[in-house]
């Protein structure tokens, strides 16, 4: 079964050249052309991950992916225009997995696209816990093959994107993971992304945990170095 991407944008001379080429890299395409058609959508007919422009008639991305995050942890990408800052960011700490401003690269996007496929994978329910694949430290439990994260017994919902950067981080503890090595972790060596989104990730990440423990405290920054796992 090939793998469905849901493309989510006004401009019809986007959707159609980006199904184009990603339907001939093998992906079945869905297009649509405003939020609200798009929430009927994906809701009715989940996509394995959606392309979301933010400035859309009717119901914006912003919107639309808070909805979508209500029900579901599908991979997100946004499209931005190159002086939405604010929105990218507002963005990410909403549940977006990533960001890609226009004019873009359609092989940049389609590289991010499995990129975040392939991470999605770790979310899949085996019938058993394989105990090599579960983390804990502390209070802390992350099992990889559930894509499940719980910390003092409580589940908290993370996106593949925060999952791997609390796996990276707590895999050693006390040892400083710069940016890049964190960018690393969650997007692979071959995709770029600046440091305003691994620090986005991480205050959203934060929150989470503090929404279970408000004392949580143990992802450190370390200014103009990166941050550590607490030992």
């Amino acid at each position: 079964m090939p793998q469905t991407v849901a493309l989510v944008d006004d401009d019809r001379n986007i959707l159609t050249s980006v199904s184009i080429a990603l339907e001939a890299e093998g992906f079945e395409v869905r297009t649509y052309t405003d939020g609200a058609e798009a929430l009927r959508g994906l809701t009715q007919r989940p996509p394995d991950l959606a392309v979301l422009d933010i400035k859309m008639p009717r119901m914006d991305g912003m919107e639309l992916l808070q909805r979508l995050r209500q029900t579901s942890r599908m991979p997100v990408i946004f499209l931005t225009s190159k002086d939405d800052e604010l929105d990218e960011l507002m963005g990410l700490r909403m549940g977006a997995d990533d960001y890609i401003r226009k004019p873009f690269s359609q092989r940049l996007l389609i590289e991010r696209i499995r990129t975040l496929l392939r991470r999605s994978a770790l979310g899949g329910e085996p019938e058993t816990i394989d105990p090599v694949q579960v983390l804990t430290r502390g209070p802390l439990l992350l099992d990889s093959a559930r894509h499940a994260c719980q910390w003092k017994g409580q589940p908290i919902d993370l996106t593949v994107t925060e999952f791997l950067l609390v796996k990276a981080l707590a895999q050693r503890p006390g040892h400083v993971k710069s940016r890049d090595q964190l960018m690393d972790a969650a997007y692979g060596e071959h995709v770029y992304v600046d440091d305003r989104t691994i620090d986005s990730h991480i205050k959203r990440l934060r929150k989470k945990f503090k929404a279970i423990d408000p004392d949580f405290s143990q992802i450190e920054t370390l200014y103009g170095v990166g941050y550590r796992y607490k030992e």
